[in-house]
């Protein structure tokens, strides 16, 4: 049962996103920081991807190493725009806000994107 329960999955994931217009993005922290992270919204060419709201485990993973899969979803191939906007507290307790926006191109294979929070103001955007 738990073989055809696999397999399942693994087709409904080929049926949903197929390789070439497959879309995933994931969310990590760098080591060491310690801002809090409240909220994060993504915004893929202007249509709202995806917006999270994080809790104390969440937040405490991240912080610990740990990558979230935050959007699954399909785009077609050519030229996209991603805004990200995050949203937590400093350290020293004072309310944050970020926003950065970064243009990347989806070709035919499936599409990894790995976004780093590297400080309260401070977003990355790379290709996994």
């Amino acid at each position: 049962m738990l073989g055809i329960a696999a397999d399942l999955n693994r087709l409904e994931e080929k049926l949903l996103y197929p390789s070439n217009t497959h879309l995933a993005i994931f969310v990590s922290i760098a080591e060491g920081e310690t801002f809090r992270l409240d909220s994060m919204q993504i915004n893929i060419d202007g249509e709202l991807a995806t917006h999270y709201l994080y809790g104390f485990k969440e937040l405490d993973a991240l912080q610990h190493g740990g990558v979230q899969r935050i959007y699954t979803g399909n785009l077609p191939t050519g030229g996209h725009e991603i805004e990200v906007s995050i949203n937590g507290k400093t350290p020293g307790g004072d309310d944050f806000n970020s926003t950065e926006t970064f243009a990347f191109d989806k070709g035919v294979e499936p599409e990894l994107l790995g976004i780093a929070l590297n400080g309260p103001k401070a977003i990355e955007l790379s290709e996994w």
